[in-house]
């Protein structure tokens, strides 16, 4: 009963005026940003947390996830009507969806992808309802030492499940948490890596990192491979799927959801992993595996409630123990403490209106989105068609007036432009820029809970092992390391980067 008047708590906060006001605003940002190739959750996100200053907490913290979940929506557009994923997570949708637009089944397509998002986000956000309370109250339990243990497990988890060579992946680890040690020791007031330079005696923005990498770098990145854009047809045709093909959607579309669901809540995981596994899955089981790639309707169905699922379930991490488990929740927790809140078990507890009115928030979304999605498709279809070169002069000039106003000085632009250069550098080299992010944000905390650590312990380094909880985070990392570094695996990681 008492998550009963928890939830209640969570809809009084979610159907304010206020707050249903910025939680279309996230989900129609969301679906366009979707919509658009080029742009994604990640970029969009890191160019908004300026102007989430003013904001309530609440508020802010409700729109940037209608932005995140909506995308999931938005990216199944182009896939499907242009086979060019508007987000990453869409990349396996293209390859039926599009197929069944050539077959005159467009609007099937668009249906399916909707509906099973819809349902999938549904349940996922259930399951965060249920799982997060007694997650975040075993992490109340936790002491210093288990921190530091499942921090290092959630970095060793996204080197695993990170694309590409293995090397460069925990080279990036290794570049964010350097950067995260950029500014002022709590401890000991000595200025650390600040070259003097008395604009990073505080440290380097997050907001900063965040916008050069996936705001001015992806700009770069997209102006090189600007794509023609041509629509396989105006027409959408009918838009609900038949009898017989909700009886083929059903299964799919509950596998996906449970597999999204479980993936999501993975460090490095997310939705991008779990419209991948889906499709594997569904491929293999399906009993019309032979129309897979020709325009089967589990091979968007799987995916797409993979995806959502995914996206919302690994809000779970992030709420409970303030782990991020993808960049944007890296993202998430830069907004949590830029509006001054410490992520972590603590905040269901200390501010359960914020904590229950983000959940409620997902249910409404989910169901705003399929009302934006459907009926406003022709909108969608003619934003696919705006050129990217008239789109990136306002991204940029968006970028730079969010980071001048952090501190109202030049110099965060200058590092901003810094920032985009050494991202476009990345993207050309095949490092994702994801492990860098992720550890810019756990760095600190890391550092923070191996000092607290090693303090009550009286610097006895064994007491990482001694621990029960911190030794299995520990062995499990260390198993994840050997396992990926195994050559076999390697060689298929790098094989499947180039292709």
């Amino acid at each position: 009963m008492e998550i009963l008047q928890f939830l209640a708590l969570g809809f009084d906060t979610a159907l304010s005026i206020n707050n249903l006001f910025y939680c279309l605003v996230g989900v129609f940002l969301g679906t366009a940003i979707g919509v658009l190739p080029g742009l994604g959750p990640v970029a969009t996100i890191a160019m908004l947390l300026p102007a989430t200053f003013s904001l309530p907490p609440i508020s802010s913290l409700i729109m940037l996830a209608g932005i995140y979940y909506g995308a999931q929506y938005g990216g199944s557009t182009t896939a499907i009507l242009v086979n060019l994923p508007g987000e990453s997570s869409s990349v396996v949708t293209a390859i039926d969806g599009y197929q069944m637009a050539r077959n005159g089944q467009a609007g099937k397509a668009l249906a399916t992808a909707a509906l099973g998002s819809f349902f999938a986000g549904t349940v996922a956000t259930v399951l965060l309802a249920l799982f997060a309370p007694p997650l975040a109250e075993l992490a109340l339990k936790f002491g210093p030492a288990e921190y530091f243990s499942l921090m290092v497990l959630g970095l060793v988890a996204s080197v695993v499940l990170a694309h590409g060579s293995l090397l460069r992946a925990i080279g990036m680890i290794i570049v964010g948490l350097l950067l995260g040690l950029v500014g002022t020791d709590v401890n000991s007031g000595t200025p650390r890596y600040t070259f003097d330079m008395p604009q990073l005696a505080d440290g380097i923005n997050f907001v900063v990192v965040a916008m050069g990498m996936f705001g001015l770098g992806e700009i770069i990145a997209n102006l090189e491979h600007e794509e023609t854009r041509s629509l396989l047809s105006m027409k959408v045709g009918r838009l609900m799927p038949d009898k017989e093909d909700f009886k083929r959607m059903v299964a799919p579309v509950l596998r996906g959801t449970a597999l999204g669901s479980m993936l999501g809540i993975l460090p490095g995981g997310g939705a991008m992993l779990a419209s991948f596994a889906a499709y594997s899955v569904e491929k293999k089981v399906s009993k019309n595996a032979a129309q897979f790639g020709k325009g089967a309707i589990e091979g968007v169905a799987a995916p797409e409630s993979a995806n959502n699922a995914g996206a919302q379930t690994s809000f779970i991490p992030m709420l409970t123990l303030g782990i991020p488990s993808n960049p944007v929740m890296a993202l998430m927790i830069g907004a949590m403490i830029i509006q001054g809140i410490q992520p972590g078990p603590a905040v269901m507890t200390e501010q359960p209106a914020l904590f229950w009115g983000l959940i409620a928030s997902m249910w409404i979304g989910n169901f705003m989105l399929v009302v934006l999605n459907l009926p406003m498709i022709g909108l969608w279809v003619r934003m696919i068609m705006v050129p990217y070169h008239f789109l990136f002069p306002g991204i940029l000039v968006f970028c730079a007036i969010g980071v001048f106003s952090l501190n109202n000085t030049e110099f965060d632009v200058f590092m901003m432009a810094g920032f985009g250069v050494f991202g476009y550098i990345c993207s050309k080299i095949g490092a994702e820029p994801a492990p860098m992010l992720l550890g810019f944000i756990i760095g600190p905390m890391m550092e923070e809970y191996l000092r607290r650590a090693l303090l009550l312990s009286r610097s006895d380094p064994m007491v990482f092992l001694q621990r029960p909880i911190s030794a299995t985070m520990l062995i499990l990392s260390a198993v994840a390391m050997a396992v990926v570094l195994m050559p076999a695996l390697r060689k298929k990681r790098e094989e499947a980067f180039v292709e």
